[in-house]
């Protein structure tokens, strides 16, 4: 394992190599983390498709019922709830909750109080399934990291929090500008 890790080129070195050849006045040290986090990204959700594909998921799908496991019991939320959490429009969960209602995943149901509000509930067969395939997808985040310490895990959490907040406050303009 150590030799083939060894063995693995590193394609950002060998881009920032380039560039550094071909455009020498250019400070290229951004891609040392973003060019690798975005590697990291495309490997990760490559393996993430896969893993949830396997049990007849789309990953919206498993969105929604994770959004769905998490609200507790009784499980149930909203359209409009769903795409609060930062899924998609409340169109775009429609479509999601079309398919897994179709799956027998989940349930519409009308508010009692209310009869325009309409939950989607996970059914039983939805909470044994969402249940199964995020202990996998845990399992499968647990490997992904196994190289990685307990304390190398937390420091790279604060870190990806703290570069997630740099890129938002990179969206603000400079007030020196205006």
């Amino acid at each position: 394992m150590a030799e083939r890790k060894a063995a693995r080129r590193d394609a950002v070195a060998q881009i920032i190599e380039d560039w550094a050849r071909e455009r020498p006045e250019l400070d290229t040290a951004p891609l040392e983390v973003l060019a690798r986090l975005h590697r990291s990204f495309l490997r990760y959700n490559t393996k993430l498709i896969a893993s949830i594909e396997r049990h007849g998921l789309s990953v919206a799908g498993f969105d929604v019922l994770t959004a769905l496991r998490r609200s507790g019991v009784p499980f149930r939320l909203t359209a409009g709830q769903l795409a609060d959490q930062g899924l998609v429009s409340s169109a775009g969960v429609t479509l999601r909750i079309d398919r897994l209602e179709k799956d027998g995943l989940i349930v519409r149901e009308r508010d009692a109080d209310d009869r325009r509000v309409v939950y989607s509930r996970l059914t039983d067969e939805g909470l044994a399934k969402v249940d199964e395939v995020f202990t996998e997808h845990l399992d499968n985040e647990r490997r992904m990291l196994g190289d990685l310490s307990p304390a190398e895990r937390r420091q790279l959490a604060r870190l990806l929090r703290k570069l997630e907040d740099s890129i938002l406050e990179s969206d603000v303009p400079d007030e020196a500008a205006s």
